[in-house]
């Protein structure tokens, strides 16, 4: 049987028996997955493209759009398949990430690094029958590295432009019953300024000419316990905590000083110390029991998770506080009998938030959900999978809601075909800020959707050449969205509408040099007939990976980035429509000098291209890495 979508999408670096977890909650083979849309960033294409953030990572999988407001650390947006960010769920190893006290209970990433992590899953469509409410157009789940060898070592040290400096440690091994892996890193950018000096429709008097650095520190660790053969216990934690520079940013443009008022003038000999400080902490804690010679599996988890925000005005004086914090206590069933694993289960979910600004403070609010769901991955011999589920949440401000999903594929083995297929609804309840805020409204509905998809893959000559096409369509009903009118959020009347198309071509003609195409085409429509912002109609991802000596590898990305709508406003109160399109270029190479040292190498935006994700707000130039690895 031919690969699924899910691996001929991404790296010819996963095979048919990699196993994915996000797409079922259980532990499945990729042809196994039916005609769920999945993407796989393994730890050999991390290591590879000798990437350091989950947003770099995420930037060339089909139907991923990224938006940035400036430099490493800053917000950074997620739209899945046209759908706004809010839209698409991220977990750390089943963790929820967005921040319950996040606008639209976002997740941010641009703070997440890639240490300690094995691979990305990332699974298109509609996931609410699976994850509840966030994940109506899908899930990002990052996994971290198991211990599964012998005790190592790892020290690395990264440097090179805008005064980045990264060092890293990490030790992991299995003894025993005992996995473990461990790491902590710092990072520190003296970086460039988020407010464009390339970009000549925003006043550069003076107000562009500070860096605004970043630092991060990050704690990771995955810990396993082999009590018996039939019974395991778990916990995984990661800490993170962040510092950004950023600038004001007034009328419809950012700068690093831009004093007072709408239409404000720079006013360079201005203190510029604003800034916004991040911790997170997230773990999580499994027992796993098997009965029946395994015919039956128990999982049994807790997990929470802690968002503090602080800002800081540029004179360096307390700006504002936003603290959210999530948690959930979950089991899951399984049943395994020869032609279908029957898997059901139920959570109960409680998040929190609360803030302080200079204008006054909102007390701690809560919302808790009740769910149950169940799930049935159907084999019909090794051509038809079906999978099949529905749920129900129960939350204490907005009720009962049923969703449900059904995802079948076929493969046609005479030809190596795969046909498949999804159709699922889905909820998103709305946020505690949206709600509880100075801009909420306690009057919101949860918003609902509906989505699916269909379409085919295909292999030839063995598995040297792959391709394959999928179309999808998403609705949305009671959107959420910001009325500028009132300054409040509201419910959008009418429908939201959001439709493209998937494609990818990958060729392997050496068994050390592979190549991969990925395109995507996105049309969004809000109910007035009007494009949503910062989505391109088209995107197109080409990697080039070339393996030599069995000791080096030269890796090369091309992502070209169509045009798309913004909503600024230049220094003269003109307003941007329009951000234009780009092409990027990232090269990055390593080689092993020993079995213990490893030298590498990268160089990001290779033609020095100016690009924006988001009007005023700058992109690195070109610019270059250099780093040493030592394992023992």
């Amino acid at each position: 049987m031919m690969a699924s979508q899910s691996w001929a999408a991404q790296a010819p670096s996963t095979t048919l028996d990699d196993m994915v977890i996000s797409a079922t909650r259980t532990e499945t083979t990729l042809d196994k997955i039916g005609g769920n849309s999945v993407t796989v960033i393994t730890a050999r294409d991390i290591e590879a493209k000798k990437l350091d953030s989950v947003e770099e990572a995420i930037k060339g999988v089909p139907g991923i759009d990224i938006s940035s407001n400036g430099g490493p650390g800053t917000a950074t947006a997620v739209f899945m398949r046209g759908a706004d960010s809010k839209d698409t769920l991220v977990l750390l190893d089943g963790i929820m990430v967005n921040d319950p006290s996040g606008m639209g209970r976002l997740c941010d990433l641009g703070s997440i690094n890639l240490d300690n992590v094995e691979r990305i899953e990332v699974v298109r469509g509609a996931m609410s029958v699976m994850y509840g409410s966030n994940a109506t157009a899908g899930v990002i789940n990052i996994i971290t590295k198991k211990g599964a060898k012998k005790p190592s070592v790892t020290f690395q040290t990264e440097g090179g432009s805008y005064g980045t400096w990264k060092t890293l440690g990490s030790v992991s091994g299995k003894t025993s019953g005992l996995n473990y892996s461990l790491s902590a890193s710092r990072t520190k950018i003296d970086g460039y300024s988020i407010a464009n000096d390339d970009n000549d429709k925003i006043p550069h008097e003076g107000n562009t000419d500070e860096d605004d650095g970043y630092e991060n520190a990050t704690f990771s660790a995955n810990l396993g316990y082999d009590i018996t053969d039939d019974f395991s216990i778990s916990a995984v934690t990661r800490y993170i905590d962040t510092t950004s520079d950023i600038d004001d940013s007034l009328g419809g443009y950012t700068g690093d000083n831009l004093g007072t008022g709408w239409a404000a003038s720079p006013t360079p000999d201005g203190p510029t110390n604003k800034r916004i400080d991040k911790e997170q902490t997230l773990a999580k804690v499994t027992v796993k029991n098997s009965f029946f010679e395994k015919f039956f599996r128990s999982t049994l988890s807790y997990q929470l998770a802690k968002n503090e925000r602080e800002a800081y005005k540029n004179d360096g004086t307390w700006d504002y506080s936003y603290d959210g914090d999530s948690n959930e206590i979950a089991w899951q069933g399984d049943l395994n009998f020869d032609a279908n694993t029957l898997s059901f289960g139920g959570n109960l979910f409680e998040e929190t938030m609360e803030s302080k600004t200079a204008y006054g403070t909102m007390d701690e609010k809560e919302a808790e959900t009740k769910s149950c769901w169940i799930q049935d991955q159907f084999f019909a011999g090794d051509s038809l999978v079906v999978v099949a589920g529905a749920r129900l949440d129960d939350h204490e401000n907005f009720g009962s809601e049923t969703t449900y999903r059904l995802a079948p594929s076929y493969t046609i083995h005479a030809t190596n075909t795969v046909l498949k297929a999804s159709y699922g609804t889905g909820f998103r309840a709305p946020s505690l800020y949206e709600l509880y805020s100075d801009y909420g409204s306690k009057d919101l509905d949860a918003e609902e959707s509906k989505g699916w998809d269909l379409g085919f893959e295909q292999s030839v000559m063995g598995e040297a050449v792959r391709f394959g096409v999928t179309y999808f369509a998403m609705d949305y009903d009671n959107r959420i969205g910001f009325d500028m009118t009132t300054w409040k959020y509201s419910q959008v009347e009418g429908k939201t509408e959001t439709s493209g198309i998937e494609a990818f071509a990958g060729w392997t003609p050496l068994s050390n040099l592979d190549f991969m195409l990925n395109y995507t085409y996105t049309d969004t429509e809000a109910p007035d007939g009007s494009r949503l912002l910062r989505r391109p109609y088209n995107k197109v991802s080409l990697n080039t990976r070339y393996s030599f000596l069995d000791k080096g590898t030269v890796n090369l990305d091309v992502h070209w980035v169509d045009d798309r709508k913004d909503n600024g406003t230049d220094k003269d109160g003109t307003a941007v429509t329009r951000l234009d399109a780009y092409t990027l270029v990232n090269l990055a190479a390593s080689y092993d000098i020993t079995k213990h040292v490893e030298i590498y190498g990268r160089i990001d935006n290779l033609f020095d291209t100016f690009y924006e994700e988001a009007f005023s707000y700058a992109t690195p130039g070109i610019s270059g890495y250099l780093g040493l690895k030592l394992t023992f």
